[in-house]
């Protein structure tokens, strides 16, 4: 058995882990960033298409250029890479620190003590499974991601005619990757009355290649033989698909871009919250989960639209992980996770992040919008003061909305009140509906 010792152990080498692993050991902690496959970059590596990284590198670059910048500037600040390694468990040990217990087919099992752990595990796919979707078992039904994988990283293609069911930004961006090989795209099914990825992505991806997009639209069946033949496809009415008018559309391919879930079994193993409505950690301001010294950012903590922003995210976790070891070397408390205030989101929002924030403190707010607006306000209050307004035009549920509180804005909150966000349709003229 090994034994280690780090400051910082990250724990995923996508995007949000490198680029935490990056920042954590740049700022002066010993860093150990751990992943289960065989390079760093996660999910990027087969993303072949560009787009990436205006926000972050400024400049366009495609996913594994991303990787690649974000696995450089890891290493060269200084954190160690532990591949093919599988974080089996998180023990809560004294003195506020953390034991990971690591396997890996090179060194067995290893022992790594850390004073705080940020998680960057990332996202998984929801599946044919997670719906329920009737018909036959058989070959030619893939998620989108596992589809792009094939695709771009093995070099096969998974079918000549294809039903893509969801319209997530991974299935738009398969509908075009498979136009471009001579795959026959048939149409794209959502059953929701509004397209769940970028609107970049519908332009680009579908209105380009003259793709259909039917919007309030069930995958109802999938059927054939040895292989998928034909699948079935109803409207919705009253949220039930209406079997009366489902209509056969033949293929020998269904791919699922359902939306993702963040990969949170081992937050769970370890005692952290999870938020009821992103099924990520609930974190406060710091980027702190409810265990002391336990972190979280990227896709792991709500699912983002753009890498960048997971970046920009991973990074500020670093920041507040730096600040947290610092207190522990100079034997002072470190800041205690939560915060004294409550972060609600309210009006038209599904979810508001951070959960929680302290007096004094720049808040960085992600969240996501309950329905389809030309026009919306975004007000921030506390204790019946109005602190910030913003004007938003077109918000929709699948493009996430980023609004920073600055620190004088929170310097002097009453005394245990709640931060209330709220998010209310407008009018076109600006007055609220």
């Amino acid at each position: 058995m090994n034994f280690l010792r780090c400051d910082c152990a990250v724990i995923g080498a996508g995007a949000a882990g490198l680029c935490a692993g990056a920042r954590a050991a740049k700022g002066g902690l010993t860093t150990f960033v751990i992943d289960r496959e065989s390079h760093p970059g996660g999910v990027l590596l087969q993303c072949i298409h560009n787009g990436f990284g205006l926000h972050y590198f400024k400049e366009q670059l495609t996913g594994p250029e991303y990787a690649q910048k974000s696995a450089k500037m890891a290493e060269e600040a200084g954190a160690k890479l532990l591949l093919e390694t599988f974080v089996m468990e998180i023990r809560e040990e004294e003195k506020q620190e953390k034991t990971l217990v690591l396997y890996s087919g090179k060194d067995g099992v290893t022992l790594l003590r850390a004073k705080t752990v940020i998680l960057a595990m990332g996202c998984r796919e929801r599946c044919r499974g997670n719906l329920g979707i009737p018909g036959d078992r058989v070959a030619g039904i893939y998620t989108a991601g596992a589809a792009q994988k094939l695709l771009n990283m093995e070099g096969i293609l998974p079918g000549k005619t294809a039903v893509i069911a969801g319209s997530g930004d991974i299935g738009l961006i398969m509908a075009r990757r498979l136009s471009w090989c001579g795959v026959k795209v048939k149409l794209v099914t959502e059953i929701m009355p509004y397209p769940a990825g970028l609107s970049r992505n519908i332009a680009q991806c579908l209105e380009d290649f003259h793709i259909p997009l039917r919007l309030s639209t069930a995958l109802t069946g999938i059927h054939g033989k040895d292989r998928v033949e034909y699948v079935t496809i109803a409207p919705l009415a009253e949220g039930k698909p209406d079997l009366s008018r489902e209509e056969k559309i033949s293929c020998d391919t269904v791919l699922f871009s359902v939306g993702l879930v963040p990969e949170n079994e081992l937050s769970k193993a370890c005692k952290v919250k999870l938020h009821p409505v992103t099924n990520g950690p609930v974190a406060d301001s710091n980027c702190m989960t409810n265990v002391p010294g336990i972190f979280a950012c990227g896709n792991v903590l709500h699912v983002h639209d753009l890498v960048d922003f997971v970046s920009l995210e991973a990074e500020r976790a670093a920041d507040h992980c730096i600040e947290y070891v610092t207190r522990l070397r100079k034997g002072e408390e470190p800041v205690p996770s939560g915060g004294r205030h409550a972060v609600v989101p309210a009006g038209e929002l599904r979810y508001v992040l951070p959960c929680s924030c302290g007096e004094g403190e720049e808040v960085c707010f992600s969240m996501r919008s309950s329905s389809v607006r030309k026009k919306a306000l975004l007000r921030i209050a506390c204790g019946g003061k109005v602190l910030a307004e913003k004007s938003l035009r077109y918000v929709k549920p699948a493009e996430m909305i980023s609004f920073t509180l600055p620190a004088e804005k929170t310097a002097s909150l009453p005394e245990g009140a709640e931060l209330m966000v709220t998010l209310l349709p407008q009018e076109e003229n600006g007055k609220e509906k």
